[in-house]
């Protein structure tokens, strides 16, 4: 991290995904012990902070993302005092603590919502969103829930509807309402004071619903066969407008605090993405940008792709990068193993902060899940569409024993294949192994402000290729990357240097005067003469 720069801005974060990271007592689920166990690790990746998706008590219907309690530590993961630890044990190995905010919904057995559901009169009722049928048994509008089917559920008792973009079993908080406001700031100050250094709040778009919940449109782009959610545009049930008032106050609450970060989980195309960072930049501090996930892999593409979102920023607003997450396939099966460490240069020598998936790093595969062990509700719910994400929340494969030292009971999910060689203790042995590229980009990216902080300027070239620069204070370098499987060259003529660093990890040193050759699916980092 750099002098006078927010931690946040140079830093590298990491995403720990507890079910699947590292399991202490044999249950074969991960916990925060676990956590402990591995920060090491994490420091010696070179992370500077680690994202836990939800830790909280939870029915786990949807894994944790249906909260009955925002304030406590699911039995499974631990206790308080296993997270004051773990808070305590990163901060002291140099690394940042993020908690997986969710804002949104709880779980219809949060004590809120027994109390919302009780009865038409209880004072917690318009906490959450709540409507008469508008026909019989007709729910109040046509919108859609994204796990499958309307996102409203009859309550016999009450005699209403409730509304939920999700599972129903997570009821939609109602925003609308000063008190819910409140309290979930209540819940932010709870954490931030035992020192957590910020939030992911997720699904941050879908936070306000318009007021008179109006008929969502129909997409005229759907496609028999896609996921039933998009057949609709959801203009009235996501990325309202008052939205930005919501996390303006979410970003005022984290101010209280010093040196925090504010992240939303947003999936929007840039240019309505970046209307996130609110205001004269009052908002999330990083609106999650999530393009890379769902882009084509090709080189002119993605230069495009990196133009148009550098475009639509605000001024003064820092980008950021995410290649892999818990709810989409791994980066590795994507896009095969060879380009996945081109994928990794990029990620790390662009300009932004990068999101790192936890075992992207060892090139950990997207696994098949047999019909028997899905366990994601998603997959359930609309089975055969392949929206399942089992297969990216597999455990760590720590080494090649059975359970590849995740545990030493049977793992919640399977592994997956090629154990042997996909481990990060056979990559650390290894030095042209992935997890030896991410580390030496890493270091790379902490040594030089050029990487970590520099601006951002398009190269021309050609084919399958995609070259930039980074430039800082007068200090460049070009990094060139080959996003195609065949050989090519890149004129240097114009960009006389030495390489720093090959995804092949076997060219340092070597000067690049006039053509740089480059290997099929290889990237390279030049460090410019008189620079």
């Amino acid at each position: 991290m750099y002098e006078n720069t927010p931690w946040w801005k140079s830093g590298i974060l990491y995403q720990v995904y507890p079910r699947s990271f590292q399991d202490a007592n044999g249950d074969g689920i991960g916990d925060l012990p676990g956590i402990i166990e591995r920060l090491p690790y994490l420091a010696d990746l070179g992370a500077d902070a680690l994202w836990l998706s939800p830790i909280f008590p939870s029915p786990m219907e949807d894994f944790g993302y249906d909260i009955s309690d925002y304030t406590g530590i699911d039995p499974l993961f631990g206790t308080l005092e296993d997270f004051d630890a773990l808070v305590k044990a990163a901060h002291g190995q140099g690394l940042k603590v993020i908690l997986d905010l969710v804002p949104n919904h709880t779980s219809d057995q949060h004590p809120w919502f027994i109390e919302s559901r009780s009865s038409r009169e209880n004072p917690k009722r318009d906490w959450y969103i709540w409507r008469d049928e508008r026909g019989e048994g007709v729910p109040p509008n046509n919108w859609l829930s994204e796990f499958g089917g309307s996102s409203w559920e009859f309550d016999q008792a009450t005699g209403q509807f409730y509304y939920h973009a999700f599972l129903r079993s997570q009821p939609d908080l109602n925003w609308r309402n000063p008190q819910v406001r409140k309290a979930i700031h209540d819940v932010m100050r709870f954490w931030l004071r035992r020192g957590v250094d910020g939030f992911r709040v997720d699904v941050m778009w879908h936070l306000i619903k318009d007021e008179q919940l109006r008929d969502n449109p129909a997409n005229p782009d759907y496609v028999p066969g896609q996921q039933p959610y998009q057949q609709l545009l959801p203009i009235y049930s996501t990325d309202r407008p008052e939205v930005h008032d919501v996390v303006a106050e979410l970003r005022r609450v984290v101010e209280e605090f010093n040196d925090r970060v504010l992240i939303g989980e947003i999936y929007l195309p840039p240019e309505k993405l970046v209307a996130y960072y609110g205001q004269n930049l009052a908002g999330a501090h990083l609106p999650f940008n999530f393009s890379l996930i769902s882009a084509p892999w090709n080189a002119q593409g993605i230069a495009r792709l990196i133009n148009d979102y550098e475009a639509a920023l605000p001024r003064g607003a820092w980008p950021n990068w995410v290649l892999g997450n818990h709810d989409r396939p791994r980066i590795a099966s994507r896009i095969g193993d060879d380009q996945a460490r081109v994928a990794a240069m990029l990620l790390l020598t662009l300009r932004g902060t990068p999101t790192l998936y936890y075992g992207d790093e060892i090139g950990m595969p997207q696994a098949e899940i047999a019909p028997d062990q899905v366990r994601d509700p998603w997959e359930r719910n609309l089975p055969g569409l392949g929206l399942g994400r089992d297969g990216c929340r597999t455990p760590m494969r720590w080494d090649s024993t059975r359970h590849g030292g995740f545990s030493t009971g049977e793992p919640w999910l399977p592994l997956g294949p090629n154990l042997t060689l996909c481990n990060a203790t056979a990559q650390a042995d290894n030095p042209a192994s992935m997890l030896s590229l991410y580390c030496a980009l890493t270091a790379l990216r902490r040594a030089m402000p050029e990487l970590a902080l520099g601006d951002y300027k398009p190269v021309e070239a050609t084919g399958d290729l995609l070259a930039y620069v980074r430039e800082y204070r007068g200090q460049r370098v070009l990094i060139i990357l080959n996003v195609g499987c065949a050989p090519d060259s890149f004129d240097a003529s114009r960009w006389p240097g030495r390489i720093l660093l090959s995804t092949f990890m076997d060219r340092e040193g070597e000067l690049t005067d006039s053509t740089v050759a480059l290997r099929g699916s290889e990237g390279v980092i030049v460090r410019l003469q008189g620079a």
